[in-house]
């Protein structure tokens, strides 16, 4: 859907993109990392037109990016907008029209909106009378409505409680499925890992790491295991043993293995001890601060 080619920006002799190339695919969720400052935001600007590029290319599709693109996307900033005095019913059509939308249009599917994201009732309040919650809900559908291809989505979830979090998260989720591809930036890590199949990891302007979110975990897989066992368990052999605990299976017991521990897997089967055994892959928080800590790991291409 996107795909960048060498992009460099820079602001007042700060470098904040160096050669950047991203590949985002067609129908992805594809999470956009990094430290604040890290470039993020820049390249964000470039995809909306907001800004160009000093150098490089950035296409949508098979196509260099076009100002009549910015119909095609919808983008939710992480510094809201909207007008504080205008109703919650004219901002939306007023914004939908402005994608394109005829009036007639843009009521019918804000209509449609209203009721999924439960806001009935809104079309006449004020935005300054919403709460930062309420009015987050109000800008989400004003970057849905018009249907665009491709959604950015910059810190989604700011001002959101639990609940409403969680419906944003499986409206996100449900328009992926319908075709949207979707640009995810957020700090919120354990979101990244619920919601994204892909993700680019930018710091300092450069990609650092970018491609399927399994393969990269897997990629960084440091020979961590958990064995549930049905009932305690000591002889754990040469293995480094991180973690014991008691739970609703039996007892987990969480270790490290400079190898895959056949033999082990072999004795606790033996014993019919053995209830469970997995390969813990590290987190998408782990690998981020992995990266930006010691840089990425080389992949071995073999």
């Amino acid at each position: 859907m996107i795909t960048a080619k060498k992009v460099s920006k820079e602001y007042s002799a700060k470098i904040a993109l160096d050669g950047v190339d991203l590949s985002i695919p067609k129908g992805s969720i594809y999470g956009l990392l990094g430290p604040n400052g890290a470039g993020k935001t820049s390249f964000i600007r470039i995809m909306n037109q907001i800004t160009a590029p000093d150098k490089g290319e950035v296409y949508f599709g098979s196509e260099l990016l076009q100002p009549r693109d910015i119909a095609r996307i919808g983008y939710l900033p992480e510094e809201r907008g909207l007008y504080k005095k205008m109703k919650v019913g004219e901002q939306v059509l007023y914004l939908a029209r402005l994608k394109g939308l005829t009036t007639n249009e843009a009521k019918g599917k804000a209509k449609e909106w209203f009721e999924r994201l439960e806001m009935s009732g809104w079309w006449d309040k004020k935005v300054e009378d919403l709460s930062k919650g309420m009015a987050q809900k109000v800008q989400f559908v004003t970057t849905v409505l018009h249907e665009p291809e491709l959604l950015i989505f910059d810190e989604p979830f700011t001002g959101f409680d639990p609940i409403n979090t969680n419906l944003i998260k499986e409206e996100i989720q449900r328009l992926n499925e319908n075709g949207a591809t979707v640009i995810f930036s957020t700090h919120r890590m354990e979101s990244v890992e619920e919601i994204c199949n892909h993700i680019g990891l930018i710091d300092n302007g450069k990609v650092m790491i970018e491609g399927n979110l399994l393969d990269i975990r897997k990629h960084y897989k440091d020979g961590t295991f958990a064995f549930t066992t049905r009932t305690a368990f000591s002889d754990w052999g040469p293995h480094e043993v991180l973690s014991q605990k008691e739970d609703h299976m039996g007892y987990r017991t969480v270790l490290k293995s400079t190898e895959f521990p056949k033999e082990l897997v072999i004795t606790l089967s033996e014993k019919e001890a053995l209830v469970a055994f997995e390969e813990v892959l590290p987190t998408v928080s782990d690998i981020f601060i992995e990266i930006i800590k010691n840089g990425p790991k080389p992949w071995n291409h073999e």
